[in-house]
């Protein structure tokens, strides 16, 4: 079996230390890797400098380049964002435009630089929009080179116009917590086998 390493990306729109569903959710999912003897690391995204942009490196302090140094030497991507007003969030958003630089870099073989990558999306929020988030990111993704596992996305909303959050309740409710560990099982197996199973070059 070969070492594998996982990166959550939490795009919530609160910077640390204070708590936030997004991170949450991403943590209960790394903690799903870490059973499975996955290196795991985290990154809130409102904490870096982040610029506006479609480029790697958009200069000016940008701390993208820091954030896509973590992507790039991770086997599997989690990318973690709350609904607002119905989509992902502004923070996820952004994410996406600067991952889009990646359409134009490839390996050594010619290959899209994110072949061989896996990712899966969480979703917190207390509004309807799970299902659409999760398909707008995963869109995203797959574009960029990232490969999905089965059932790579998993989410949890609370009843509409209330307050309650996901890091307010006590505990993970059940089926939350199954899903997040069929989700770390397929990422894990999909990333051991694309470990040593890469695509094909043109």
């Amino acid at each position: 079996m070969a070492d594998l390493s996982a990166l959550a990306l939490v795009c919530t729109l609160t910077p640390s230390p204070d708590p936030s569903s997004s991170d949450l959710m991403a943590q209960h999912i790394l903690d799903e890797l870490t059973s499975q003897d996955v290196t795991t690391s985290l990154v809130r995204v409102v904490d870096y400098d982040v610029k506006r942009g479609v480029q790697t490196d958009m200069g000016g302090g940008d701390q993208w380049p820091i954030i896509r140094e973590k992507i790039l030497a991770a086997d599997i991507l989690i990318l973690s964002t709350p609904i607002w007003m119905g989509h992902p969030c502004s923070v996820a958003q952004q994410v996406m435009e600067r991952l889009d630089a990646e359409l134009s870099e490839t390996d050594d073989q010619g290959r899209p630089i994110m072949y061989g990558k896996v990712a899966a999306v969480a979703v917190v929020g207390n509004e309807d929009g799970a299902h659409k988030t999760i398909a707008d990111m995963m869109q995203g993704l797959n574009d960029v080179g990232f490969t999905l596992p089965a059932q790579g996305g998993t989410y949890w909303v609370g009843e509409a116009m209330q307050t309650i959050d996901f890091k307010d309740l006590e505990e993970v409710p059940a089926p939350v917590a199954s899903t997040n560990a069929g989700l770390a099982r397929n990422a894990v197996h999909l990333a051991q086998y694309l470990k040593t199973n890469q695509y094909p070059a043109e």
